[in-house]
């Protein structure tokens, strides 16, 4: 098995184009095309961490945090980074993020953090816009089912809980070929009229190539009319945080030691309490205030993040509790979400979890 057989499972499930734009999620460094003799998950990678991967035979290590954020001018170790980055070049490691891609998906960081909790049925708090496109194409009508098929194959065709979903309409094509064509229906150098079905379908930006590359391998013609249209929808699959409710209402101290037992934090820091039952519960792995807003419209009686400023606590302004559990201790379990995505792709192979505590912050 190739590093990319592994990096492009896990693109399946977040695929990078929902990465912010800020981030630097992908492989950074090693050959995609190398052979791996197994994966280390991590939620940082460190010079410890890429010793640790090379004691237990792993030439791969998947962290949830990429090791370069902004581009490198020089590679002469003066920090970190730098030192991490020649290291695992030397010891040919190859080092692989999945951040906020992985953050922004509906199986993601977040839905763990609520399994975690216990919080039921929970729904992507801020959806992202602009990340749906719609396919118009038109085919003969005798053929429409069965590139239909072939279509919703690649994953189109979804609209939340629904697949399979598009529109029909039948009507009457027109067109005529020179002397270098070679038409499916009617003759070369005359006009020809085919009675046609034009297929809508809806599909995420991530599956453009591959529908397209079906698209043209699937439909009869030699020359396939299509449209590809932008929407300005929301993807309800796709965005930051998430919000859900608990099973029962609980007392708001015995939800926050709840919290801190389940989330192995050695400090919660939270706002005034409100002196109510909570139930409602949103959540933002890493650093989330500016998810706030929507916590409060979403009407959640907690919001779970971490990163939070001093300042920034004020704006809780008596509507909800803001519960800050450091980053650290918001994500740590990224890696067993990246454990189980591997192992039950790849059942047989070499894939351990670090057994190095990467948080920088420690607690007195």
């Amino acid at each position: 098995m190739k590093i990319k057989d592994i990096t492009q499972y896990i693109e399946s499930i977040a695929p990078p184009i929902y990465q912010e734009s800020y981030d630097n999620a992908g492989l950074i460094v090693g050959n995609p095309n190398t052979e791996c003799t197994g994966i280390l998950l991590t939620l940082d990678s460190l010079e410890a961490t890429i010793e640790e991967a090379l004691e237990k035979n792993c030439n791969l290590i998947v962290a949830h945090h990429p090791i370069v954020f902004r581009g490198l001018k020089r590679l002469n170790g003066r920090n970190y980074v730098e030192r991490i980055v020649i290291e695992a070049i030397k010891k040919d490691v190859a080092i692989y993020a999945a951040h906020t891609n992985l953050d922004n998906v509906q199986q993601g960081v977040n839905k763990k953090i609520c399994d975690k909790l216990g919080i039921l049925n929970p729904q992507i708090l801020a959806p992202k816009k602009a990340l749906l496109k719609k396919l118009y194409t038109f085919c003969p009508t005798d053929k429409v089912e069965e590139l239909r098929a072939a279509l919703f194959a690649t994953g189109a065709g979804t609209i939340g809980e629904y697949d399979e979903c598009s529109f029909n309409v039948e009507g009457t094509g027109t067109f005529r070929g020179n002397d270098s064509t070679n038409p499916y229906v009617g003759e070369k150098g005359k006009q020809h009229q085919e009675k046609e079905t034009k297929l809508e379908i809806i599909f995420p930006i991530h599956l453009e190539r591959k529908l397209i590359s079906t698209l043209i391998k699937a439909h009869p013609y030699e020359e396939v009319a299509y449209d590809i249209v932008a929407l300005e929808n929301i993807h309800p699959r796709i965005g930051s945080g998430m919000v859900g409710e608990l099973e029962k209402p609980m007392d708001e101290m015995d939800f926050l030691k709840h919290l801190k037992e389940t989330m192995q934090t050695g400090c919660v820091r939270y706002t005034n309490l409100r002196n109510r039952p909570v139930q409602k519960i949103a959540v933002c792995g890493g650093a989330g205030s500016f998810l706030l807003r929507n916590a409060m419209a979403a009407k959640a009686d907690v919001f779970v993040t971490a990163d939070y400023k001093y300042h920034e606590f004020f704006d809780a302004d008596g509507q909800i509790i803001i519960a800050d559990i450091g980053h650290y201790e918001s994500e740590q379990y990224t890696i067993e979400l990246f454990k189980e995505l591997l192992t039950e792709k790849f059942r047989n192979f070499a894939t351990f979890s670090t057994q190095i505590n990467t948080n920088p912050i420690n607690y007195l």
